[in-house]
Protein backbone atom coordinates (compact mmCIF):
# COMPACT_ATOMS: atom_id res chain seq x y z
CA UNK A 1 0.00 0.00 0.00
CA UNK A 2 1.82 3.58 -0.87
CA UNK A 3 1.67 6.96 0.89
CA UNK A 4 -1.29 8.08 -1.19
CA UNK A 5 -3.52 4.99 -0.53
CA UNK A 6 -3.04 5.63 3.04
CA UNK A 7 -3.41 9.38 3.29
CA UNK A 8 -6.80 8.39 1.04
CA UNK A 9 -8.05 5.72 4.01
CA UNK A 10 -7.11 8.38 6.73
CA UNK A 11 -9.11 11.04 4.71
CA UNK A 12 -12.26 9.48 4.59
CA UNK A 13 -12.87 7.71 8.23
CA UNK A 14 -16.09 7.62 7.75
CA UNK A 15 -16.73 6.00 4.42
CA UNK A 16 -13.43 3.53 4.95
CA UNK A 17 -14.81 2.28 8.55
CA UNK A 18 -12.40 3.81 10.85
CA UNK A 19 -15.42 5.58 12.86
CA UNK A 20 -16.98 2.19 12.81
CA UNK A 21 -13.60 0.52 13.70
CA UNK A 22 -13.36 2.88 16.92
CA UNK A 23 -16.76 2.51 18.05
CA UNK A 24 -16.53 -1.48 17.94
CA UNK A 25 -13.48 -0.72 20.18
CA UNK A 26 -14.97 1.23 22.56
CA UNK A 27 -18.36 -0.85 22.84
CA UNK A 28 -15.92 -3.94 23.67
CA UNK A 29 -14.34 -1.92 26.41
CA UNK A 30 -17.15 -0.88 27.75
CA UNK A 31 -19.19 -4.31 28.55
CA UNK A 32 -16.09 -6.00 29.45
CA UNK A 33 -15.58 -3.17 32.50
CA UNK A 34 -19.22 -2.96 32.89
CA UNK A 35 -18.94 -6.89 33.80
CA UNK A 36 -15.90 -6.59 36.05
CA UNK A 37 -17.80 -4.26 37.80
CA UNK A 38 -20.27 -7.00 38.64
CA UNK A 39 -17.37 -9.23 39.72
CA UNK A 40 -15.80 -7.20 41.71
CA UNK A 41 -17.61 -4.42 42.66
CA UNK A 42 -14.90 -1.87 42.57
CA UNK A 43 -16.82 1.90 40.84
CA UNK A 44 -13.72 2.86 38.78
CA UNK A 45 -14.82 -0.14 36.74
CA UNK A 46 -18.61 1.39 36.38
CA UNK A 47 -17.59 4.54 35.69
CA UNK A 48 -14.80 3.46 32.97
CA UNK A 49 -17.42 1.56 31.52
CA UNK A 50 -20.03 4.77 31.63
CA UNK A 51 -17.25 7.12 29.89
CA UNK A 52 -16.22 4.77 27.08
CA UNK A 53 -20.12 4.11 26.63
CA UNK A 54 -20.72 8.31 26.41
CA UNK A 55 -18.23 8.36 23.66
CA UNK A 56 -19.54 5.69 21.64
CA UNK A 57 -23.28 7.06 22.19
CA UNK A 58 -21.62 10.66 21.05
CA UNK A 59 -19.96 9.34 17.61
CA UNK A 60 -23.19 7.45 16.42
CA UNK A 61 -24.36 9.80 14.49
CA UNK A 62 -20.85 10.24 12.03
CA UNK A 63 -21.39 6.18 11.55
CA UNK A 64 -21.93 4.81 8.43
CA UNK A 65 -22.90 1.28 6.94
CA UNK A 66 -25.17 -1.06 9.24
CA UNK A 67 -24.52 1.24 12.53
CA UNK A 68 -26.03 4.09 10.45
CA UNK A 69 -29.03 1.80 9.66
CA UNK A 70 -29.38 0.95 13.22
CA UNK A 71 -28.93 3.95 14.74
CA UNK A 72 -31.55 5.34 11.84
CA UNK A 73 -35.02 5.90 13.82
CA UNK A 74 -32.78 7.66 16.57
CA UNK A 75 -30.74 9.94 14.43
CA UNK A 76 -32.73 13.16 15.48
CA UNK A 77 -32.61 12.57 19.21
CA UNK A 78 -28.90 11.88 19.17
CA UNK A 79 -28.46 15.14 17.01
CA UNK A 80 -30.36 16.87 19.91
CA UNK A 81 -27.90 15.58 22.79
CA UNK A 82 -24.84 15.89 21.05
CA UNK A 83 -23.54 18.43 23.21
CA UNK A 84 -25.06 17.25 26.41
CA UNK A 85 -23.34 14.09 25.84
CA UNK A 86 -20.10 15.78 25.00
CA UNK A 87 -20.37 17.75 28.15
CA UNK A 88 -21.67 14.87 30.37
CA UNK A 89 -19.13 12.19 28.81
CA UNK A 90 -15.96 15.00 30.21
CA UNK A 91 -18.30 14.94 33.35
CA UNK A 92 -17.87 10.99 33.43
CA UNK A 93 -14.58 11.53 32.76
CA UNK A 94 -13.61 13.30 35.74
CA UNK A 95 -15.36 11.20 38.02
CA UNK A 96 -13.25 8.40 36.89
CA UNK A 97 -10.15 9.94 37.22
CA UNK A 98 -10.64 10.82 40.94
CA UNK A 99 -11.79 7.52 41.35
CA UNK A 100 -8.93 5.69 40.11
CA UNK A 101 -6.49 7.62 42.03
CA UNK A 102 -8.23 7.28 44.75
CA UNK A 103 -8.46 11.00 45.46
CA UNK A 104 -10.78 11.04 48.90
CA UNK A 105 -7.69 8.76 50.57
CA UNK A 106 -5.46 11.37 49.94
CA UNK A 107 -7.20 15.14 50.00
CA UNK A 108 -10.99 15.10 51.30
CA UNK A 109 -10.96 18.75 50.15
CA UNK A 110 -10.12 18.70 46.27
CA UNK A 111 -12.13 15.51 46.30
CA UNK A 112 -15.29 17.67 47.08
CA UNK A 113 -14.61 19.86 45.92
CA UNK A 114 -13.89 18.25 42.32
CA UNK A 115 -17.14 15.69 42.82
CA UNK A 116 -19.11 18.67 43.54
CA UNK A 117 -18.36 20.67 40.33
CA UNK A 118 -19.01 17.23 37.98
CA UNK A 119 -22.65 16.99 39.78
CA UNK A 120 -23.21 20.86 39.20
CA UNK A 121 -22.29 20.16 35.58
CA UNK A 122 -24.95 17.06 35.45
CA UNK A 123 -27.53 19.13 36.97
CA UNK A 124 -26.88 21.93 34.01
CA UNK A 125 -26.88 19.24 31.02
CA UNK A 126 -30.33 18.17 32.55
CA UNK A 127 -31.64 21.88 32.51
CA UNK A 128 -30.27 22.89 29.08
CA UNK A 129 -32.20 19.60 27.49
CA UNK A 130 -35.18 20.97 29.14
CA UNK A 131 -34.47 24.72 27.89
CA UNK A 132 -33.77 23.21 24.71
CA UNK A 133 -37.33 21.56 24.61
CA UNK A 134 -38.95 25.07 24.97
CA UNK A 135 -36.57 27.14 22.84
CA UNK A 136 -37.46 28.70 19.55
CA UNK A 137 -33.91 28.66 18.22
CA UNK A 138 -32.12 25.34 19.38
CA UNK A 139 -28.83 25.56 17.04
CA UNK A 140 -28.16 29.34 18.86
CA UNK A 141 -28.65 28.27 22.19
CA UNK A 142 -26.07 25.07 22.03
CA UNK A 143 -24.02 27.43 20.28
CA UNK A 144 -23.98 30.01 23.28
CA UNK A 145 -23.66 27.17 25.66
CA UNK A 146 -20.76 25.92 23.40
CA UNK A 147 -19.08 29.09 24.25
CA UNK A 148 -19.11 28.61 27.86
CA UNK A 149 -18.59 25.30 28.35
CA UNK A 150 -15.21 24.49 26.32
CA UNK A 151 -13.56 27.25 27.94
CA UNK A 152 -14.95 26.77 31.31
CA UNK A 153 -13.71 22.68 30.79
CA UNK A 154 -10.56 23.57 30.05
CA UNK A 155 -9.73 25.64 32.90
CA UNK A 156 -11.57 23.17 34.98
CA UNK A 157 -9.42 20.68 33.73
CA UNK A 158 -6.40 22.78 34.52
CA UNK A 159 -7.30 22.98 38.34
CA UNK A 160 -8.19 19.63 38.63
CA UNK A 161 -4.55 18.17 37.54
CA UNK A 162 -3.09 20.16 40.22
CA UNK A 163 -3.94 17.81 42.82
CA UNK A 164 -2.39 15.11 41.01
CA UNK A 165 0.77 17.04 40.76
CA UNK A 166 1.20 17.93 44.21
CA UNK A 167 0.20 15.07 45.79
CA UNK A 168 2.26 11.82 45.90
CA UNK A 169 -0.68 9.09 44.31
CA UNK A 170 0.09 5.96 42.78
CA UNK A 171 -1.24 5.10 39.49
CA UNK A 172 -1.64 9.00 38.88
CA UNK A 173 0.95 8.45 35.61
CA UNK A 174 -2.10 6.80 33.49
CA UNK A 175 -4.48 9.53 33.93
CA UNK A 176 -1.37 11.98 32.64
CA UNK A 177 -0.34 10.03 29.80
CA UNK A 178 -3.44 9.25 28.10
CA UNK A 179 -5.02 12.51 28.79
CA UNK A 180 -1.78 14.02 27.42
CA UNK A 181 -2.03 11.52 24.12
CA UNK A 182 -5.96 12.80 23.68
CA UNK A 183 -5.21 16.76 23.72
CA UNK A 184 -2.44 16.54 22.00
CA UNK A 185 -3.97 14.73 18.90
CA UNK A 186 -7.12 16.85 19.49
CA UNK A 187 -4.98 20.10 19.59
CA UNK A 188 -3.51 18.94 16.55
CA UNK A 189 -6.39 17.69 14.12
CA UNK A 190 -8.14 21.30 15.24
CA UNK A 191 -5.22 22.78 13.83
CA UNK A 192 -4.42 21.14 10.76
CA UNK A 193 -6.57 23.13 8.54
CA UNK A 194 -5.96 27.08 10.23
CA UNK A 195 -2.37 26.03 9.50
CA UNK A 196 -2.55 25.36 6.20
CA UNK A 197 -1.15 21.94 6.74
CA UNK A 198 -3.91 19.65 4.75
CA UNK A 199 -6.84 20.87 2.56
CA UNK A 200 -9.45 22.94 3.87
CA UNK A 201 -12.03 19.49 2.70
CA UNK A 202 -9.34 17.20 4.26
CA UNK A 203 -11.07 15.09 6.95
CA UNK A 204 -7.79 13.55 8.24
CA UNK A 205 -7.92 15.41 11.54
CA UNK A 206 -10.81 13.28 12.21
CA UNK A 207 -8.72 10.07 12.23
CA UNK A 208 -6.07 12.20 13.92
CA UNK A 209 -8.48 12.86 16.94
CA UNK A 210 -9.74 8.70 16.36
CA UNK A 211 -6.04 7.81 16.85
CA UNK A 212 -5.58 9.74 20.37
CA UNK A 213 -9.50 8.27 21.10
CA UNK A 214 -7.82 4.19 21.47
CA UNK A 215 -4.10 4.87 22.17
CA UNK A 216 -5.77 6.81 25.38
CA UNK A 217 -7.99 4.05 26.61
CA UNK A 218 -5.39 1.30 25.84
CA UNK A 219 -3.38 3.52 28.31
CA UNK A 220 -6.62 3.73 31.09
CA UNK A 221 -6.98 0.05 30.35
CA UNK A 222 -3.69 -0.97 31.21
CA UNK A 223 -3.71 0.94 34.33
CA UNK A 224 -6.64 -0.61 35.64
CA UNK A 225 -5.17 -3.39 35.02
CA UNK A 226 -2.00 -2.53 36.81
CA UNK A 227 -4.31 -1.52 39.86
CA UNK A 228 -6.35 -4.69 40.15
CA UNK A 229 -2.87 -6.61 39.89
CA UNK A 230 -1.33 -4.30 42.97
CA UNK A 231 -4.63 -4.83 45.12
CA UNK A 232 -3.89 -8.35 44.82
CA UNK A 233 -0.21 -8.53 45.65
CA UNK A 234 -0.79 -6.72 49.19
CA UNK A 235 -3.68 -9.69 49.80
CA UNK A 236 -0.86 -11.67 48.90
CA UNK A 237 1.63 -10.32 50.84
CA UNK A 238 -0.65 -10.15 54.18
CA UNK A 239 -1.64 -14.23 53.32
CA UNK A 240 2.43 -14.78 53.56
CA UNK A 241 3.17 -12.73 56.37
CA UNK A 242 -0.25 -14.59 58.24
CA UNK A 243 1.28 -18.24 57.56
CA UNK A 244 5.37 -16.88 58.78
CA UNK A 245 3.08 -15.77 62.11
CA UNK A 246 1.08 -19.75 61.88
CA UNK A 247 4.87 -21.44 61.57
CA UNK A 248 6.49 -19.44 64.80
CA UNK A 249 3.16 -20.40 66.98
CA UNK A 250 3.99 -24.33 65.73
CA UNK A 251 7.94 -23.77 66.76
CA UNK A 252 6.85 -21.92 70.20
CA UNK A 253 4.85 -25.39 70.49
CA UNK A 254 7.30 -27.84 70.08
CA UNK A 255 9.64 -26.26 72.47
CA UNK A 256 7.42 -26.28 75.59
CA UNK A 257 7.04 -29.72 73.99
CA UNK A 258 10.61 -30.71 74.46
CA UNK A 259 10.81 -28.92 77.61
CA UNK A 260 8.29 -30.63 78.94
CA UNK A 261 9.53 -33.81 78.22
CA UNK A 262 13.18 -33.22 79.38
CA UNK A 263 11.74 -32.30 83.04
CA UNK A 264 9.93 -36.02 83.02
CA UNK A 265 12.82 -37.23 82.60
CA UNK A 266 14.80 -35.74 85.15
CA UNK A 267 12.24 -37.03 87.65
CA UNK A 268 12.76 -40.24 89.42
CA UNK A 269 10.61 -43.12 89.22
CA UNK A 270 8.95 -43.05 92.07
CA UNK A 271 7.66 -39.38 91.99
CA UNK A 272 7.54 -39.98 88.03
CA UNK A 273 3.74 -41.12 87.74
CA UNK A 274 2.68 -38.07 89.84
CA UNK A 275 4.84 -35.27 88.56
CA UNK A 276 3.32 -36.50 84.96
CA UNK A 277 -0.05 -36.29 86.02
CA UNK A 278 0.84 -32.78 86.87
CA UNK A 279 2.68 -31.70 84.22
CA UNK A 280 0.55 -33.34 81.71
CA UNK A 281 -2.15 -31.41 82.89
CA UNK A 282 -0.69 -27.65 82.75
CA UNK A 283 1.38 -29.16 79.19
CA UNK A 284 -2.38 -29.43 77.73
CA UNK A 285 -3.51 -26.20 79.03
CA UNK A 286 -0.36 -24.30 78.05
CA UNK A 287 -1.26 -26.15 74.70
CA UNK A 288 -5.13 -24.97 74.58
CA UNK A 289 -3.81 -21.34 75.76
CA UNK A 290 -0.88 -21.46 73.09
CA UNK A 291 -4.01 -22.94 70.55
CA UNK A 292 -5.99 -20.03 71.59
CA UNK A 293 -3.80 -17.65 71.08
CA UNK A 294 -2.61 -18.91 67.62
CA UNK A 295 -5.95 -18.54 66.90
CA UNK A 296 -6.27 -15.16 67.72
CA UNK A 297 -3.62 -13.82 65.66
CA UNK A 298 -5.27 -15.39 62.87
CA UNK A 299 -8.21 -12.75 63.38
CA UNK A 300 -8.46 -9.95 60.39
CA UNK A 301 -5.12 -7.61 61.15
CA UNK A 302 -6.99 -5.05 58.50
CA UNK A 303 -9.42 -3.13 61.62
CA UNK A 304 -6.18 -1.28 63.16
CA UNK A 305 -5.42 0.12 60.32
CA UNK A 306 -8.58 0.80 58.87
CA UNK A 307 -9.39 2.87 62.16
CA UNK A 308 -6.13 4.59 62.31
CA UNK A 309 -6.57 5.47 58.38
CA UNK A 310 -10.25 6.89 58.96
CA UNK A 311 -8.67 8.98 61.36
CA UNK A 312 -5.82 10.37 59.73
CA UNK A 313 -8.40 11.56 57.28
CA UNK A 314 -10.00 13.61 60.37
CA UNK A 315 -6.47 14.87 61.00
CA UNK A 316 -5.90 15.56 57.03
CA UNK A 317 -9.50 17.47 56.86
CA UNK A 318 -8.57 19.75 60.13
CA UNK A 319 -11.32 18.19 61.97
CA UNK A 320 -9.18 18.16 65.23
CA UNK A 321 -11.72 17.40 67.61
CA UNK A 322 -13.53 14.61 65.76
CA UNK A 323 -9.88 13.42 65.25
CA UNK A 324 -9.23 13.20 69.29
CA UNK A 325 -12.54 12.21 70.14
CA UNK A 326 -11.88 9.24 68.41
CA UNK A 327 -8.08 8.66 68.65
CA UNK A 328 -8.94 8.62 72.50
CA UNK A 329 -11.93 5.84 71.51
CA UNK A 330 -9.37 3.83 69.63
CA UNK A 331 -6.36 4.29 72.20
CA UNK A 332 -8.77 2.99 75.07
CA UNK A 333 -9.77 0.16 72.92
CA UNK A 334 -6.36 -1.19 71.85
CA UNK A 335 -5.54 -1.18 76.09
CA UNK A 336 -8.84 -3.22 76.72
CA UNK A 337 -7.85 -5.20 74.20
CA UNK A 338 -4.21 -5.85 75.16
CA UNK A 339 -5.88 -6.39 78.95
CA UNK A 340 -7.97 -8.90 78.33
CA UNK A 341 -6.17 -11.01 75.58
CA UNK A 342 -4.10 -11.43 78.75
CA UNK A 343 -6.96 -13.19 80.46
CA UNK A 344 -9.34 -16.09 79.22
CA UNK A 345 -12.38 -14.61 80.90
CA UNK A 346 -13.72 -11.40 81.29
CA UNK A 347 -16.54 -9.93 82.92
CA UNK A 348 -20.26 -9.21 81.25
CA UNK A 349 -19.73 -5.67 82.16
CA UNK A 350 -16.29 -5.26 80.70
CA UNK A 351 -17.08 -7.13 77.62
CA UNK A 352 -19.96 -4.75 77.02
CA UNK A 353 -18.05 -1.62 77.45
CA UNK A 354 -15.09 -3.26 74.52
CA UNK A 355 -17.74 -4.00 72.44
CA UNK A 356 -19.52 -0.65 72.32
CA UNK A 357 -15.97 0.60 72.11
CA UNK A 358 -15.12 -1.73 68.69
CA UNK A 359 -18.57 -0.60 67.16
CA UNK A 360 -17.61 3.25 67.83
CA UNK A 361 -14.51 2.71 65.95
CA UNK A 362 -15.99 0.64 63.25
CA UNK A 363 -18.61 2.96 62.39
CA UNK A 364 -16.64 5.46 61.69
CA UNK A 365 -15.54 4.06 58.18
CA UNK A 366 -19.51 4.45 57.73
CA UNK A 367 -20.00 7.55 58.35
CA UNK A 368 -21.60 6.37 61.52
CA UNK A 369 -24.98 4.84 59.52
CA UNK A 370 -25.27 2.12 61.64
CA UNK A 371 -27.40 2.30 64.64
CA UNK A 372 -26.84 0.16 67.48
CA UNK A 373 -28.94 -1.24 70.39
CA UNK A 374 -28.23 -2.82 73.64
CA UNK A 375 -30.95 -4.45 75.78
CA UNK A 376 -29.94 -5.89 79.08
CA UNK A 377 -32.09 -7.81 81.04
CA UNK A 378 -32.03 -6.58 84.68
CA UNK A 379 -32.03 -9.68 86.40
CA UNK A 380 -28.30 -10.15 85.57
CA UNK A 381 -25.13 -8.99 86.92
CA UNK A 382 -23.18 -7.38 84.64
CA UNK A 383 -19.88 -7.74 87.28
CA UNK A 384 -20.20 -11.08 88.40
CA UNK A 385 -21.17 -13.41 85.46
CA UNK A 386 -17.89 -14.46 83.36
CA UNK A 387 -17.40 -14.94 79.39
CA UNK A 388 -14.78 -15.75 77.63
CA UNK A 389 -12.69 -12.27 76.40
CA UNK A 390 -13.78 -10.68 72.90
CA UNK A 391 -16.01 -13.68 72.33
CA UNK A 392 -18.99 -11.43 70.50
CA UNK A 393 -15.98 -9.47 68.63
CA UNK A 394 -16.20 -11.54 65.42
CA UNK A 395 -20.20 -12.06 65.54
CA UNK A 396 -20.43 -8.17 64.96
CA UNK A 397 -17.29 -8.18 62.46
CA UNK A 398 -19.57 -10.76 60.44
CA UNK A 399 -22.86 -8.68 60.61
CA UNK A 400 -21.00 -5.73 59.94
CA UNK A 401 -19.06 -6.65 56.72
CA UNK A 402 -20.84 -9.53 55.26
CA UNK A 403 -24.77 -8.01 56.23
CA UNK A 404 -24.67 -4.48 56.68
CA UNK A 405 -21.69 -3.23 54.10
CA UNK A 406 -23.54 -4.29 51.09
CA UNK A 407 -26.93 -2.99 52.41
CA UNK A 408 -28.51 0.87 51.21
CA UNK A 409 -30.33 2.52 53.13
CA UNK A 410 -30.38 2.10 57.56
CA UNK A 411 -28.31 -0.15 59.19
CA UNK A 412 -28.98 -1.45 62.46
CA UNK A 413 -27.70 -4.06 64.50
CA UNK A 414 -29.52 -4.85 68.07
CA UNK A 415 -27.77 -7.08 70.97
CA UNK A 416 -29.93 -8.68 73.93
CA UNK A 417 -28.41 -9.99 77.26
CA UNK A 418 -31.00 -11.98 79.49
CA UNK A 419 -30.72 -15.00 81.94
CA UNK A 420 -32.17 -18.40 81.45
CA UNK A 421 -32.91 -20.01 85.24
CA UNK A 422 -29.46 -19.89 86.81
CA UNK A 423 -27.85 -21.84 83.86
CA UNK A 424 -27.09 -19.80 81.09
CA UNK A 425 -26.79 -16.59 79.70
CA UNK A 426 -28.47 -15.71 76.08
CA UNK A 427 -26.83 -13.68 73.95
CA UNK A 428 -29.29 -12.28 70.86
CA UNK A 429 -27.48 -10.37 68.08
CA UNK A 430 -29.80 -8.89 65.31
CA UNK A 431 -28.96 -7.39 62.11
CA UNK A 432 -31.19 -6.44 59.37
CA UNK A 433 -28.38 -7.03 56.45
CA UNK A 434 -28.60 -8.24 53.43
CA UNK A 435 -28.61 -11.95 54.47
CA UNK A 436 -26.11 -14.50 54.68
CA UNK A 437 -27.43 -16.00 50.88
CA UNK A 438 -26.74 -12.87 49.34
CA UNK A 439 -23.43 -12.04 51.23
CA UNK A 440 -22.24 -15.84 50.49
CA UNK A 441 -23.06 -14.78 46.42
CA UNK A 442 -20.98 -11.96 46.26
CA UNK A 443 -18.27 -13.38 48.25
CA UNK A 444 -18.25 -16.66 45.24
CA UNK A 445 -18.38 -13.76 42.29
CA UNK A 446 -14.68 -12.49 44.04
CA UNK A 447 -11.88 -13.42 42.24
CA UNK A 448 -9.72 -13.32 45.45
CA UNK A 449 -11.58 -15.05 48.26
CA UNK A 450 -10.39 -15.37 52.09
CA UNK A 451 -11.64 -18.33 54.09
CA UNK A 452 -13.48 -16.75 57.08
CA UNK A 453 -12.18 -18.24 60.18
CA UNK A 454 -13.74 -16.18 63.25
CA UNK A 455 -16.20 -18.24 63.49
CA UNK A 456 -14.41 -20.94 63.69
CA UNK A 457 -11.75 -19.22 66.96
CA UNK A 458 -14.97 -18.51 68.60
CA UNK A 459 -15.90 -21.92 68.71
CA UNK A 460 -12.92 -23.46 70.27
CA UNK A 461 -12.75 -21.09 72.45
CA UNK A 462 -16.62 -21.70 73.50
CA UNK A 463 -15.27 -25.49 73.71
CA UNK A 464 -12.53 -24.47 76.20
CA UNK A 465 -14.43 -22.50 78.22
CA UNK A 466 -17.22 -24.61 78.53
CA UNK A 467 -14.90 -27.78 79.43
CA UNK A 468 -15.46 -26.80 83.43
CA UNK A 469 -18.54 -26.34 83.50
CA UNK A 470 -21.77 -28.60 84.03
CA UNK A 471 -23.54 -27.64 80.95
CA UNK A 472 -22.84 -26.91 77.30
CA UNK A 473 -22.88 -23.97 74.97
CA UNK A 474 -25.07 -23.59 71.82
CA UNK A 475 -24.97 -21.50 68.79
CA UNK A 476 -27.79 -20.88 66.40
CA UNK A 477 -27.51 -18.78 63.23
CA UNK A 478 -31.25 -17.82 61.50
CA UNK A 479 -31.81 -15.92 58.22
CA UNK A 480 -34.73 -13.58 58.90
CA UNK A 481 -37.15 -13.16 56.12
CA UNK A 482 -39.98 -10.95 55.42
CA UNK A 483 -42.12 -12.34 52.75
CA UNK A 484 -39.62 -14.73 51.21
CA UNK A 485 -37.38 -11.08 51.38
CA UNK A 486 -34.14 -11.69 53.45
CA UNK A 487 -34.22 -8.97 55.78
CA UNK A 488 -31.22 -9.67 58.29
CA UNK A 489 -29.69 -12.38 60.11
CA UNK A 490 -30.11 -13.29 64.03
CA UNK A 491 -27.09 -14.95 66.07
CA UNK A 492 -28.61 -16.76 69.21
CA UNK A 493 -25.84 -17.78 71.49
CA UNK A 494 -26.16 -19.51 74.47
CA UNK A 495 -23.17 -19.40 77.44
CA UNK A 496 -23.43 -21.38 80.61
CA UNK A 497 -22.46 -19.73 84.12
CA UNK A 498 -22.05 -21.19 87.34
Amino acid sequence: MDITSLTSIFDQPIENGIVTFVIGILFVLSIYHFVLYFQQKEAVYLYYSLYTFTILVVNLNISSGFIEQLIKPLATILKYLELPLLWLYNSVYFIFAITFVNLKRYSKKWYLFINRTIISLIILIGLIIIIGLFYHDYNKLFSSVRTFIVPFLFLFALISYYPLLIIKMPFKNYIFLGSLVLFITSFFGFYLHPLGLIHKDSNIQISIFYMGVIIENIIFSLGLGNKQKHILLEKNDSQKKLILQLKENDKLKLKIQEKLEEAIVSYSKQAEIEKFKKLKAEYDKELVELKISSLRSQMNPHFIFNSLNAIKLYIIDNEKENAVYYLNKFSKLIRKILAVTREKENTLSEEIETLKLYLEIENIRFHNEIKTEFIMDKKLSLDTIKIPSLILQPFIENAIWHGLSSKKGIKKIKLSFEKEKDSHLIITIIDNGIGRKKSAAIKKKKIHKKESIGIKITEERLKSFTKDYKNNYSLNFTDLFNEAKAIGTQVILKIPIK
